[in-house]
């Protein structure tokens, strides 16, 4: 059963999108804080997605129309596929690429799966294949995350293992997009983020059976650590994949997708304002870039 979508102004996705992104932005240097007092990228995620699972299963249970399991076995299996694409396995191959090869190359590659979306999109959806033109516009985009992430330093090492793990997150998240189409036709947002986050956890289980241990209770109630992580717990999961797939409900999978461009601009400006780090010229013409490549991808 598809749920009505009530009546929103037409700019008001788009202006959730670039909120969600920039938040997701700053995520990076709020992990970078927890890395620096002994976390590891496999414990950030874990408790950041307990904390979204236990709020918003608090939030369902007192919903009328609150549910468990999905209408069908098909459905709960692509329930899975989120939670594995979108979550547990997204955020290992992001976080081990960076043992492997360097951050440039992980944003780099990371950051340019709008494009890689569009086409498998494009693949299994005419309706949402893009024209020369806008498909000129995300290369545009991909061209602007360049100069901002390579900040006039154009040399690129490659790690034939670290640039695999950060294409296979690239892919993640492409198919993410792809399997949260004919999900979101079916169910509510929140229904589904609750979903993302227990098959997340879920398909964790055996990377802990590898890498046994968490930080001790301890060192979770440090309050710096402490709010670090209800931040990416309550906001950066919960209320950011809540809005992500209302956004990816409205705007359509492609043109949601185009905004994890803004990603590395956030994360800049976050690290300016937090990290005392320095905005340089590459960085305003890459944004100027992304913004232009955006506008003209986003055109119908």
């Amino acid at each position: 059963m598809q749920h009505p979508k009530p009546f929103s102004p037409t700019w008001l996705p788009h202006l959730v999108a670039i909120l969600v992104v920039a938040i997701w932005g700053s995520t990076f240097v709020f992990t970078k804080l927890l890395l620096l007092s002994g976390l590891t990228p496999a414990h950030i995620f874990t408790l950041r997605f307990i904390i979204a699972y236990v709020m918003l299963l608090l939030f369902s249970l007192t919903r009328s129309n609150h549910r468990w399991m999905s209408q069908s076995w098909r459905d709960e299996l692509l329930m899975l596929g989120l939670g594995l694409t979108g979550g547990s396995l997204y955020f290992l191959t992001e976080n081990e690429s960076l043992n492997h090869t360097t951050t440039t190359n992980t944003s780099l590659i990371v950051c340019c799966c709008p494009l890689v979306a569009a086409v498998l999109i494009g693949l299994f959806y005419k309706s949402q294949r893009l024209r020369p033109v806008q498909m000129g516009g995300l290369l545009l985009s991909a061209l602007g995350v360049a100069v901002v992430v390579l900040n006039g330093r154009f040399v690129l090492h490659l790690s034939p293992l670290g640039d695999m793990l950060a294409l296979a997150a690239n892919l993640c998240w492409a198919v993410y997009s792809l399997l949260m189409i004919p999900v979101g036709k079916r169910y509510d947002a929140v229904f589904i983020t609750r979903k993302v986050f227990f098959y997340g956890l879920l398909t964790m289980i055996p990377y802990y059976m590898c890498v046994p241990g968490m930080p001790s209770f301890e060192v979770l109630m440090r309050p710096q650590i402490l709010a670090n992580l209800l931040f990416l717990g309550c906001v950066a999961s919960m209320l950011c994949f809540l809005a992500w797939t209302w956004v990816m409900n409205r705007l359509g999978a492609v043109v949601a997708t185009n905004y994890v461009y803004i990603n590395p601009v956030a994360t800049i400006v976050f690290a300016w304002f937090i990290l005392n780090e320095q905005i340089t010229l590459f960085f305003l013409v890459g944004t100027v870039m992304i913004l232009l490549g955006m506008y003209i991808a986003d055109r119908r």
